[in-house]
């Protein structure tokens, strides 16, 4: 004896919304938008610095594409749509006088500060604009992305010591 289920008049209609449910919030995602940011507000000397900074940073890091985030500003940059941000001209951490976690990436030094939920903030030291670049949760353990910024760093924001 064979069985067959027969869909209720209901579920055939169900179906049909819960598909366009899952498509509309797929079109929420893939929409093109890009993560907004908070953009600094450094003084008028760190900002030339984040400016020349901007003209210097590279089109693709750890193989994402440039994808910058909203507002359009010189004192932000992004790629791979928010995997990586930048930003530059950003106030002196706290933390920076109390911690000790750092790494240098190719002659630049960094403040590394762990965030929940989130992949790690690093922000650099000595120099005279402080640049923070925040990582996505899949570099919660590889620093890689941040010999792209190195040279540009090195570059144009001159050191404070």
């Amino acid at each position: 004896m064979t069985h067959t289920r027969r869909r209720s008049p209901r579920s055939r209609v169900l179906a049909p919304s819960a598909a366009l449910l899952v498509l509309a919030v797929a079109g929420c995602s893939f929409g093109g938008d890009q993560p907004s940011v908070q953009v600094p507000a450094p003084s008028s000397e760190a900002a030339g610095y984040c400016e020349k900074l901007h003209g210097e940073l590279p089109e693709t890091v750890a193989g994402l594409e440039r994808s910058d985030p909203s507002p359009d500003s010189d004192l932000t940059a992004g790629w791979g749509d928010g995997a990586i941000v930048l930003r530059c001209g950003v106030p002196r951490p706290a933390k920076m006088d109390t911690s000790r976690t750092g790494v240098n990436a190719d002659g630049v030094n960094w403040l590394i500060e762990q965030r929940d939920g989130a992949g790690p903030r690093f922000t650099t030291t000595y120099r005279k604009a402080y640049v923070d670049v925040t990582l996505g949760i899949e570099y919660a353990h590889d620093i890689t992305p941040l010999s792209a910024f190195a040279v540009p760093v090195r570059k144009t924001i001159p050191k404070s010591l």
